[in-house]
């Protein structure tokens, strides 16, 4: 068995047990077999008895859909790191260089806290305002770094960092400038990434959206393989390199700009997961990305049963990713063995 097809299996076996675990811990704590037979029951995949309704309405209604959205999450920003890295073919690149978290949570601000015109509020829902946020800020990152020649990578770079830090600063005047404290302390929690009250509908959209940039960027390995070594030697080998960079451009503001809609800004798990996954088995995306969403999604699900578990006042998961991120990303660096590309 090759290394991947067995790094594979690993990590789907561990996805599988970790979801229990997340189901089962929590502030009221459920027996992990009860776990599983609430979901053979509701899967219809045994002639099982109907299980307890309070064990029934934990496992299903509260907790399930907190652990897929973690998985889902997890796994998106991942694949899309992999994308990003290989775009500007930056080791340091992310989902979030582009602009795009920055500028949905300043949508997701301006929203929240009151200050669009009310015809608008009425007609947008938070993750709607994230969402338009996002793609208002990576259509200037495009316009600006689009060129006569085609779109610049050093100036989507800049332009990338410049907007972010513009969207932030926005976010930071909206949230000193609001007059509700309660409506504040909301904010800034979901800014720092939270997964707390996740309902199963809030999860058809991003499901949809990160399954369809996991086939689309399997489907785009080759191209995506040929850029890594450089855009000249990418268009001897037929690439059509300023396509590919507008369809990864596009992709990664669908995605990054779903998940942040949902879950707020969770960082660190797009810049690492593609590093420790590359080390593993290579550069080849047929294999990256696929092995990415999956390491991706096992590793969100324990940063945030950590988050939820680990003090009597739940933790914003993204102060749980950094935490892990920072020194982990700084070893990955310190590996003489390790190199990107």
């Amino acid at each position: 068995m090759t290394r991947p097809l067995l790094l594979g299996g690993v990590l789907l076996a561990a996805l599988a047990v970790s979801l229990g675990v997340a189901v089962a811990f929590g502030s009221a704590s459920v027996d992990i077999g009860d776990v599983y037979h609430v979901l053979v029951y509701r899967l219809g995949l045994g002639g099982l008895e109907a299980p307890d309704q309070t064990v029934h309405r934990i496992v299903w209604d509260l907790r399930m859909p907190r652990v897929l959205a973690a998985m889902l999450v997890g796994g998106g920003l991942s694949i899309i790191g992999v994308a990003m890295q290989t775009l500007v073919r930056n080791p340091l690149a992310e989902p979030y260089l582009l602009g795009i978290s920055s500028g949905a949570s300043a949508g997701a601000s301006l929203f929240y806290l009151g200050f669009l015109p009310a015809v608008i509020a009425r007609t947008f829902s938070m993750p709607v305002a994230a969402f338009l946020g996002g793609l208002l800020a990576i259509t200037i990152v495009y316009l600006v770094a689009r060129g006569r020649s085609g779109i610049s990578v050093a100036r989507l770079l800049l332009a990338g960092v410049a907007m972010s830090a513009m969207m932030a600063s926005v976010t930071s005047f909206i949230t000193l400038a609001s007059p509700e404290p309660d409506k504040l302390r909301a904010i800034l929690f979901w800014l720092l990434g939270s997964l707390s009250g996740m309902r199963w509908e809030m999860l058809i959209a991003p499901t949809i959206v990160t399954a369809f940039g996991l086939v689309a960027l399997v489907a785009l390995a080759r191209p995506l393989d040929a850029m890594l070594v450089g855009e000249e030697p990418a268009q001897s080998l037929g690439v059509r390199v300023e396509v590919a960079k507008k369809a990864l451009i596009g992709l990664a503001a669908l995605v990054t700009g779903t998940l942040v809609a949902i879950s707020g800004a969770i960082g660190f798990v797009g810049l690492i997961v593609p590093h420790a996954v590359r080390m593993l088995v290579g550069v080849p995306h047929r294999k990256l990305v696929p092995l990415s969403f999956l390491a991706g999604a096992f590793f969100l699900v324990w940063a945030d049963l950590f988050a939820r578990s680990v003090l009597p006042t739940e933790l914003p998961v993204g102060v749980v990713t950094a935490l892990c991120g920072v020194p982990f990303f700084l070893f990955l660096l310190r590996r003489s063995a390790y190199s990107f590309g």
